[in-house]
């Protein structure tokens, strides 16, 4: 149900929502782009409809993801078992489900940061 609920939200998104979805129950649909093996780990900004994120852990052995986890369970101080991929496994787009945070909560803190 969520993901047929993402997948209507993609279109309803205003330009500031930074590929977020409200999934109820305090989850969150974070779409991102991402760029491994890069210089250091960070977010770059939007790439196209999805929020880039680069990070330095090779796509190799899911790497690359448990680096995505991390960063996004401490950038937004949320444990690791809070946050899991839930598309895009190999792949470079992926969605990431946010839980015990509000969309309110993810976009002061992206926007702060940008």
């Amino acid at each position: 149900m969520l993901l047929k609920a993402w997948k209507k939200g993609m279109k309803e998104r205003t330009r500031n929502d930074f590929c977020l979805l409200d999934g109820g129950n305090g989850e969150v649909l974070l779409a991102l782009y991402v760029q491994p093996k890069a210089s250091r780990t960070r977010f770059l900004g939007r790439h196209g409809d999805e929020l880039k994120l680069a990070i330095t852990a090779p796509p190799v052995d899911g790497k690359a993801n448990k680096a995505v986890i991390a960063f996004l369970a401490k950038f937004f101080s949320l444990s690791k078992s809070d946050v899991t991929i839930q598309r895009g496994h190999q792949s470079r787009h992926k969605q990431c489900r946010l839980a015990h945070v509000t969309r309110q909560d993810i976009l002061d803190k992206i926007q702060e940061y940008l």
